[in-house]
């Protein structure tokens, strides 16, 4: 297997993640003015770095956190095994504080290693790591060896489990943020390294609204 430097972010703010509503795979939301601004100050820092590839998922909110690169023509593919878990019935509606006690009972049964506890409607940790497993796959078995990974916050928490082999009980160790970035170095045995872990150095000093 060749040796890889993996650039993986999260997707800048949407106006569902504002108002904290959840989106997961079945909202496709578009950037709002702070993800743009988001996107922007993540291209500006890494513009330089010789990507030979760029993934995004099917969701638009992904592809246009990373359309400076786009613009460079640097090679690009959609993934869209790497969606967001599907929150169900759900999605799109208001975290009241009943819905909010069910998210955190959900979180709680996983953490307990409940991990075929989907929410209504919706996936189970271990549906959505055996989609991610496919499209990372898909992604390791091509020749670039510099590429860069737009995703979803709760698939890149299990995505890095994945990666790092952690228990998916153990997935909300890896904290994320709206272009928040994850380096990653995986060498000629197929071993992943974190070298940046949820960086937002390059969002520092923007005036979000």
């Amino acid at each position: 297997m060749l040796s890889k430097k993996i650039y993986l972010v999260r997707h800048g703010q949407t106006d569902y993640n504002l108002k904290g509503v959840v989106q997961g795979s079945g909202i496709d939301a578009p950037l709002n003015s702070n993800g743009q601004k988001q996107a922007k100050a993540f291209f500006e820092a890494y513009k330089q770095v010789d990507f030979e590839k760029v993934y995004y998922t099917g969701l638009q909110r992904t592809k246009q956190s990373i359309q400076g690169f786009l613009d460079l023509n640097i090679p690009s593919e959609s993934i869209i095994e790497l969606n967001e878990i599907s929150w169900g019935k759900y999605e799109g509606q208001p975290m009241t504080h009943e819905e909010n006690e069910y998210y955190l009972h959900m979180l709680k049964r996983w953490s307990e290693g409940d991990l075929d506890y989907a929410i209504a409607g919706g996936e189970s940790p271990n549906m959505v790591v055996k989609r991610l497993k496919i499209g990372i796959d898909k992604i390791l078995g091509q020749p670039e060896k510099v590429i860069l990974i737009c995703m979803h916050g709760r698939a890149m928490r299990m995505l890095l489990s994945l990666l790092m082999n952690y228990d998916l009980r153990f997935m909300d160790e890896f904290k994320h943020q709206n272009l928040g970035l994850y380096e990653l170095n995986m060498d000629d045995s197929g071993t992943f390294k974190i070298l940046k872990y949820n960086s937002g150095e390059h969002l520092r000093g923007l005036e979000l609204t």
